[in-house]
């Protein structure tokens, strides 16, 4: 529903938003690749770039095996604070229309760098969705020699150890209204040194620890991901069209996928709040940039494929018909 303040696009950029909506309409063979931009309308930090404390925290050196290694407890509690709030946190209309449109296009398919499960959770096709990065509701055995792998552990927190501590406002009270959780993402709030008996075991080999199903720093993308892409890519066929979503796409391996496309004839969409995220290779004469919300500008430019966005429950954003072409 667009808003009473919505902005109306310009005579150009309408004539833009239809060159790309009749390309679309065309196009049999469809890449997204889709980057933190588009979690933003669901209110999630991206604990990346300048300023990406957690507590005291870089929070990308508690990313890492060596991390886990020496500190399993603290790597624990980030991640369970991670999960936590991508759990509080609802997938926009942004992840409903993409879903929508995987269900339209047989030849549409989904490369996510996102971890926060909000795509599964919109109902994204799944056979249509990559994780390129992993999932936070993943869990694996950190023991090298055992195989052991969870899919979709929506469990909060995953061990009564993680659970995140609250505080009584008013004592004399029992009223749920009293208690409120408190943000150990602040150093100011206490959170115990946990060790092993503290942390989620691995039910098949009895010994070792479970870990976030991420891609940390150092360790390579998935192979499975990598090799179902790769069959896609390679199939007969031009790509017509990739849409770059809430992400500069300037980071490879991600980035060189948009290369790849072109290289079998695709054009580029991208859709950004920042003018200057543009891909590694530079927008093309006859490719689109349209500035914006996505959880805003998504559900309005693919209207004419995915018609009008009904089922979106507990969507953490409303539409709005704001669209701004570059």
């Amino acid at each position: 529903m667009a808003s009473s303040t919505a902005h109306h696009p310009s005579v150009a950029q309408q004539a833009e938003i239809e060159s790309f909506q009749d390309h679309l309409s065309k196009s049999t063979r469809i890449l997204a690749l889709l980057g933190a931009g588009l979690s933003a309308s669901s209110g999630l930090p991206t604990f990346r770039g300048a300023g990406g404390l957690w507590r005291t925290h870089d929070a990308t050196d508690l990313a890492t095996p060596e991390a886990f290694s020496r500190n399993p407890g603290l790597v624990w509690q980030f991640y369970s604070y991670r999960r936590h709030m991508a759990l509080k946190a609802k997938p926009n209309p942004a992840h409903y229309a993409l879903a929508e449109l995987a269900r339209q296009k047989d030849g549409f398919l989904t490369l996510s760098q996102n971890v926060d499960g909000l795509s599964p959770r919109a109902k994204h096709p799944e056979d249509r969705l990559k994780l390129l990065h992993g999932s936070l509701f993943d869990v694996k055995c950190f023991e090298f020699f055992c195989n052991y792998v969870e899919r979709n552990n929506y469990t909060d927190p995953i061990v009564p150890a993680l659970a995140i501590p609250t505080s009584e406002e008013d004592p004399t009270t029992t009223s749920a209204l009293a208690v409120r959780e408190l943000d150990i993402s602040d150093e100011r709030v206490y959170i115990p040194e946990l060790d092993y008996e503290h942390l989620p075991k691995c039910p098949k080999c009895k010994r070792g620890l479970l870990r976030p199903g991420v891609v940390w720093f150092g360790e390579a993308l998935p192979s499975g991901v990598l090799s179902d892409i790769d069959d896609w890519m390679k199939q007969k066929g031009k790509v017509d069209l990739i849409m770059v979503i809430g992400t500069s796409a300037k980071v490879y391996p991600a980035a060189g996928y948009v290369d790849a496309a072109r290289a079998k004839g695709a054009r580029v969409a991208v859709f950004n709040m920042d003018p200057n995220d543009v891909p590694a290779s530079g927008l093309y004469e006859g490719d689109w940039f349209f500035q914006g919300d996505a959880a805003q500008i998504l559900p309005e430019i693919l209207k004419p494929v995915i018609g009008e966005l009904k089922e979106m429950p507990d969507a953490a954003a409303e539409q709005d018909d704001a669209v701004t072409d570059g």
